[in-house]
């Protein structure tokens, strides 16, 4: 069974989230460069059996787009010129603030929860854990 992808995307940095084999688990995978996203994406897809990719999906609290949904659609329609992936969104609503809340109650120290990156992949995880349905 091929694997899925979860991003959330971010300015400066993305975090990329991915499903095992089976779909079962999900891992954080890495943090990249966000204009690095599509080669990745694109190398990656060549070398594994993907399914599906999710993006995490920001929205203002009334349901609006933010600034990053431009670019997030901007991203897919180049991603869709070089792969015939399908690709489908998950609201992230609050996925920061959840995964700032993991690393407290894990027991992350102050220093690494200060890791905006560490963010950013936890936040991965989560948009694809609920898309998948793992979590509400």
């Amino acid at each position: 069974m091929p694997r899925i992808i979860g991003i959330d995307y971010g300015m400066k940095r993305t975090g990329i989230a991915i499903t095992d084999e089976l779909q079962i688990a999900v891992h954080p995978h890495k943090t990249i460069a966000s204009v690095d996203l599509l080669e990745f994406l694109v190398n990656y897809l060549a070398e594994e059996e993907v399914e599906l990719i999710v993006f995490g999906y920001p929205t203002h609290a009334d349901g609006t787009p933010t600034y990053l949904t431009e670019k997030i659609n901007q991203i897919c329609l180049e991603l869709k010129k070089k792969s015939t992936i399908d690709i489908e969104f998950q609201d992230e609503s609050y996925t920061s603030v959840e995964a700032k809340e993991i690393m407290i109650q894990g027991g992350m120290k102050k220093k690494k929860r200060r890791d905006k990156s560490m963010v950013d992949l936890i936040s991965a995880v989560l948009i694809l854990q609920r898309y998948l349905k793992h979590i509400p």
